[in-house]
């Protein structure tokens, strides 16, 4: 596509997006460092802060995790058994049938855990097949379009609707697994309330020292339980995030690959399923990451954030004066709260940014001119998305 045609293509999208509201998002300054003059900008600068890291394209998760070749989905790989309640003799007391009716609760949770813990593990074994089937069928399809074929070959369509019928049960298994998490969290629930039961215990009166003893124990068990319940729903938390994320990426290739079976030729992936690069500034010449200066930076701290007007503007005025500009388009997530905020707020961040990186395209600038990373910077209090120039 020729510069002219991409401005031209920008300029249509601009009287398209000219009946848009834009909100009060910040625009940081252009590459002169001069503001632009739309009175619906606000400038300001936005320096990234010294310690900003960049981050791999993966979520945290276990050190091996279950994954599906040519796929971006994973699952963690954790167990959570729980370790058993110790038996107890009774006292002939109050305290002491407390301690027992809590010992009782007790065992009864940690026999919901298990059973929730053998349906995680087989929710992910079996939606780890599902996907392999897909990706079977979806293969299929590709190495017959490479070679070419016949447009709307009957063959490929079959083979596409089997397809599409395959990532069907994938999204099955995500409702179990949304399903799991609801269970999950009342056993969260329940251990709280049997951990502040069992510790306001101490206070009855009437114990003996053999009920103060049992106590003991049956609070360090609660709370150990407490802390699996903790973790398996962490982990279970972040495989639905990457199981929701790979689900919308693959809709978005089947769509992609339906309008190449009817045109008899391979397209590739959907630009939704690009992959997110590592930043290294050092390694792409003139880019302006480095110095924490993007073209436009986009804040999505509510729903619905109208930005494409002002991303047109900031966009075009790039291209009048480089017009063989390339970009960087940053997914930034703030570096706050627990591992596993910080790995769904990526997600969403990563969304954020293929959002914006279709509006570029639907503009009419080549995707192959914007290349996606991803970062966490300490400084973000919301996700953002950062535009640079190179």
């Amino acid at each position: 596509m020729t510069n002219k045609l991409v401005r031209a293509c920008l300029a249509g999208a601009l009287l398209i997006l000219g009946g848009c509201a834009f909100t009060d998002e910040a625009l940081v300054p252009s590459l002169s460092g001069e503001p632009a003059p739309s009175q619906t900008q606000t400038v300001q600068a936005a320096p990234l802060a010294p310690g900003t890291t960049a981050t791999t394209p993966a979520a945290p998760s276990a050190p091996s995790a279950v994954s599906v070749e040519g796929s971006p989905q994973q699952f963690n790989t954790g167990e959570f058994e729980p370790g058993g309640v110790t038996p107890g003799q009774p006292t002939g007391t109050a305290v002491g049938a407390k301690v027992d009716s809590l010992r009782g609760d007790l065992m009864q949770l940690q026999a919901n855990v298990a059973s929730q813990n053998d349906r995680l593990q087989t929710v992910r074994a079996q939606a780890a097949q599902n996907a392999i089937g897909y990706h079977n069928t979806v293969g299929q399809i590709g190495a017959k379009l490479q070679v070419g074929t016949t447009p709307g070959n009957p063959i490929l369509v079959s083979q596409w609707n089997q397809a599409q019928a395959q990532l069907q049960q994938v999204n099955v298994d995500l409702g179990q697994m949304n399903g799991l998490a609801n269970d999950v969290a009342a056993s969260a629930a329940m251990s709280s309330y049997l951990l502040e039961a069992t510790r306001a215990a101490f206070g009855i009166s009437g114990a003996v020292d053999e009920d103060h003893r049992q106590l003991a124990i049956l609070e360090d068990e609660t709370n150990r339980t407490t802390v699996l319940i903790d973790r398996l729903l962490t982990e279970l938390t972040e495989d639905i995030a990457r199981q929701t994320n790979y689900l919308g990426s693959e809709r978005n290739n089947l769509n992609t690959l339906a309008l190449a079976i009817n045109n008899g030729e391979l397209y590739g992936a959907s630009l939704a399923g690009r992959q997110f690069a590592p930043i290294a500034p050092s390694s792409i010449p003139g880019s302006a990451i480095a110095s924490g200066r993007p073209l436009v930076l986009i804040r999505f701290d509510r729903q619905n954030v109208d930005y494409e007007q002002a991303l047109f503007a900031a966009v075009s005025a790039a291209l009048d004066r480089r017009p063989d500009a390339a970009f960087d388009l940053v997914a930034v997530t703030p570096g706050i709260g627990s591992q596993a905020q910080i790995s769904l707020a990526r997600e969403e961040s990563r969304r954020d940014a293929e959002r914006v990186l279709r509006s570029l395209t639907s503009m009419g600038l080549s995707p192959n001119r914007v290349s996606l990373s991803s970062m966490t910077s300490p400084a973000a209090q919301t996700n953002e998305v950062h535009l640079y120039v190179r």
